[in-house]
């Protein structure tokens, strides 16, 4: 038996690869086949199931085209309702992969379709379990996301999730590994750990939503301090219950080059939005007017979802040369299949063309330290246990992912500086507040991380892992 672990950083996700004799299955993949296809080659092994977890809010799944290409059935759980052919399992239910066989155990709550996959070894023996959205290191999937399609409320949700947790994952061995769906970083909880497997004994120890005295205490606790979902959540689920695109037809669809202007034409008759996936120290510098700066060496889908948020957005990329092919897929993990192309030569060839371009006005730390007074007003764009920890005086908290709300209050006649932890997501802010004609700004060069060297009065810090508690 191999179990391989395939965790993808940039949506902090986890797909699993098992096998056993001439048999394998895949646990929640990701949009692109091809990584699995080679596998299975290379392990000349035939895909027997493609399990999934529930239906994903925070990317979409490759379940559907990779049964096509491999003849593997889709397995989900109890209440599932899929608009393609898949089994529905029932609780319980077990299925043989070689000689070692899976159970699903339904673990209903984060929705109500989830459910736990239970490895049974060849001896059979209880090993490991693949716990999806139900069972976080250190935390349990937020219970606020299928309040609508369950026609329950949160708190009702959270109640259910405590059952579940308490009736099937909690009886099993301590010596069990958990096998998560996310890791930290990921918007499905609060409070994951960095590590992305440990023993559900030491879970069961560490793990704060295990730890409660009752279901009262529980809901509380795991309700407390969410923020709202992204926006393009309940999009992603709605791709990952119908039938979508193959990514082989995005591809196809997005890898084409244009001209500077082949993209003011699709900008101005095909309402693309121009996506500018440079890093911020280049973006800064020079770019196409209206742009919007989300850098690939990043967090960069789940900020493309919660920034663009319509999955059906006309896009027109601009990238840095040799990285157009892995924007694309990128994009595709969360939705964003409409990429019309991108800028052929990159941004020298706009450049070159002599049209238009505009820029951020972007100072060092030392220039701020120099221009800062008490009469400064600062727009701190990090988190809001980021900000609690520690912040420039009397600077105001306007989280990135806020922006829609507070951007409209800025008066556009009055200075402001405007930083993150580090550069990347203050630059996504100043390319949307340029587009919408807000410029009267500096953006800070290393944000915070920076600013705390100089001599800028700052808050008193305090421990962020005691804010998140």
């Amino acid at each position: 038996m191999k179990i391989e672990q395939i965790y993808t950083g940039c949506l902090a996700q986890g797909a699993y690869y098992i096998v056993s004799e001439n048999e394998a299955v895949i646990i929640d993949p990701l949009r692109e086949t091809q990584p699995y296809l080679a596998r299975l080659e290379k392990d000349q092994v035939k895909l027997k199931y493609i399990f999934e977890t529930h239906f994903h809010a925070d990317f979409v799944s490759g379940h559907v085209d990779l049964s096509k290409k491999t003849g593997a059935e889709i397995v989900f759980g109890p209440t599932a309702n899929p608009e393609f052919e898949a089994i529905i399992a029932k609780d319980n239910q077990i299925f043989e992969i070689g000689k070692i066989k899976i159970k699903v155990l339904h673990t209903p709550g984060h929705t109500m379709e989830s459910s736990t996959f239970l490895l049974i070894d060849e001896e059979g023996k209880e090993t490991a379990i693949f716990s999806g959205d139900t069972l976080f290191l250190g935390d349990v999937g937020r219970p606020d996301l299928a309040q609508k399609s369950a026609h329950m409320t949160q708190e009702e949700l959270a109640g259910l999730l405590y059952e579940s947790l308490q009736s099937k994952i909690m009886p099993l061995a301590d010596d069990i590994i958990v096998y998560p769906a996310h890791g930290a970083g990921s918007a499905c909880g609060k409070n994951m750990q960095k590590e992305t497997v440990d023993s559900l004994g030491n879970q069961k120890k560490t793990n704060y939503a295990l730890n409660q005295p009752n279901k009262e205490s529980f809901v509380r606790e795991v309700l407390d301090g969410l923020l709202p979902p992204p926006k393009y959540f309940g999009m992603n689920v709605a791709m990952n219950k119908g039938g979508i695109s193959s990514f082989d037809e995005v591809m196809k669809h997005g890898n084409k080059p244009l001209s500077p202007d082949n993209v003011e034409e699709l900008v101005e008759h095909a309402g693309a939005l121009i996506l500018d996936t440079r890093n911020a120290e280049d973006f800064h510098k020079g770019f196409i007017p209206n742009s919007i700066n989300i850098g690939l060496k990043g967090d960069f889908a789940p900020w493309v979802g919660a920034m663009i948020v319509d999955v059906k957005q006309p896009i027109v990329l601009v990238a840095d040369l040799g990285t157009e092919e892995e924007v694309i897929t990128r994009l595709s993990r969360v939705g964003f299949d409409e990429v019309l192309g991108f800028l052929e030569g990159g941004f020298d060839s706009w450049k070159n063309s002599e049209k238009e371009i505009d820029t951020v006005n972007r100072i060092s730390p030392e220039e701020f330290q120099k221009q800062y007074n008490e009469n400064s007003i600062v727009f701190d764009v990090r988190k809001e246990s980021e900000y609690e920890a520690e912040h420039v005086d009397e600077a105001f908290e306007r989280p990135l992912s806020n922006i829609n709300e507070w951007a409209n209050l800025i008066d556009k006649n009055e200075h402001f500086f405007l930083h993150c932890a580090g550069g990347y997501r203050s630059m996504i802010a100043a390319s949307i507040l340029n587009s919408r004609g807000i410029r009267n700004f500096s953006e800070i060069e290393g944000g915070f991380n920076k600013i705390k060297e100089t001599t800028v009065p700052k808050s008193t810090f305090m421990c962020q892992s005691k804010i998140l508690k």
